[in-house]
């Protein structure tokens, strides 16, 4: 009788083994180059860039829902592509570009009970690219280490993992997007704050809301690592940005906004007033207060400026 029992109990297993398997796409090989975007400039340094959350949940053919990206998938990758692009375009300037696909969570997966699975299955995807990049790609250059949102989650990890002969050639860690609080930054020496504009071996973070009558005090203390992306402060010093709001139309056909930017001092956000357009929030999961889908966008032209400038100093 206990025999029949655990065998069918072992078949059981075998089954929901089976349907887990069907439902994670296969996983990606950094040796193929299908699952890279690359840009080689003959630099003197590169950009490693991870990619934000560019897909939400999707059903296959035969019914199956998955929850990850699929980076031999057209479908999912594509939107994966469109960003690495974009971001080439708006960042890197003349520098080496890297950036690997990977089995990336879906939107929805953000407000699920099963997000800190799932995104086990990205980190560990970006850690063997980021693996596979320093042994094989960046032959010993000094890199920037740079991703958003969901990427920056996973650049923070790898950031705090990072072997240190590997840690000396970082020129600056950017983690857009994120916040990062005191536990961030206990033990972990390779966290270190940006105080300015061309400081190395540093991390620039930030986080955009709405400035018109914010008050956003219940932050405080969720969140201690901020620098205003526009004049590269840490006081509320405020700075002026013009420039088109929204990547989604063509540049030609907006106008540009007027804008001030200030980092407050107590909650560590960075406050946002005269922002017009009504095409930024994130679905599932984004609050009309929050700038997060502009993070790079509003302030392409000073991060392709500062990135350079810290790779500059570092090598100068």
């Amino acid at each position: 009788m206990m025999g029949r029992f655990l065998f069918i109990l072992s078949c059981c297993f075998v089954w929901v083994s089976c349907a887990e398997d069907k439902s994670l796409p296969k996983a990606p090989d950094y040796a193929d180059m299908t699952q890279w975007y690359i840009s080689e400039r003959n630099a003197e340094a590169d950009v490693f860039y991870v990619i934000s959350t560019e897909i939400g949940d999707y059903t296959l053919d035969d019914g199956t829902v998955r929850h990850l990206a699929d980076t031999y998938l057209e479908q999912t990758r594509k939107p994966m592509y469109s960003e690495m692009l974009g971001v080439d375009t708006l960042m890197s300037g003349r520098l080496n570009y890297y950036s690997p696909y990977y089995r990336q969570c879906s939107i929805h997966s953000f407000a699920s009970d099963s997000l800190s699975l799932r995104f086990a299955t990205a980190l560990d995807d970006v850690r063997r690219a980021f693996d596979y990049y320093l042994k094989n790609q960046n032959k010993g250059r000094p890199f920037v280490l740079a991703g958003f949102s969901q990427g920056a989650m996973i650049a923070r990890e790898l950031l705090k993992e990072m072997d240190e002969s590997v840690f000396q050639r970082m020129v600056a860690a950017y983690l857009i997007g994120i916040r990062l609080s005191a536990e961030d930054l206990k033990d972990n020496p390779h966290v270190r704050p940006a105080q300015g504009a061309d400081d190395t071996g540093v991390t620039v973070c930030y986080n955009s809301m709405k400035g018109e009558n914010a008050s956003y005090a219940e932050d405080n203390g969720s969140n201690i690592v901020a620098i205003n992306p526009v004049n590269w402060r840490t006081d509320g010093e405020p700075a002026l940005l013009i420039t088109e709001p929204s990547p989604l139309k063509p540049v030609a056909e907006q106008l540009k906004d007027t804008m001030t930017v200030q980092l407050d001092t107590k909650s560590k956000l960075v406050l946002v007033t005269g922002y017009s357009s009504t095409d930024y929030q994130l679905p599932v999961i984004g609050s009309q207060d929050s700038y997060h889908t502009r993070e790079i966008w509003l302030y392409r032209d000073q991060l392709k400026e500062n990135v350079q400038r810290r790779v500059d100093a570092f090598l100068h």
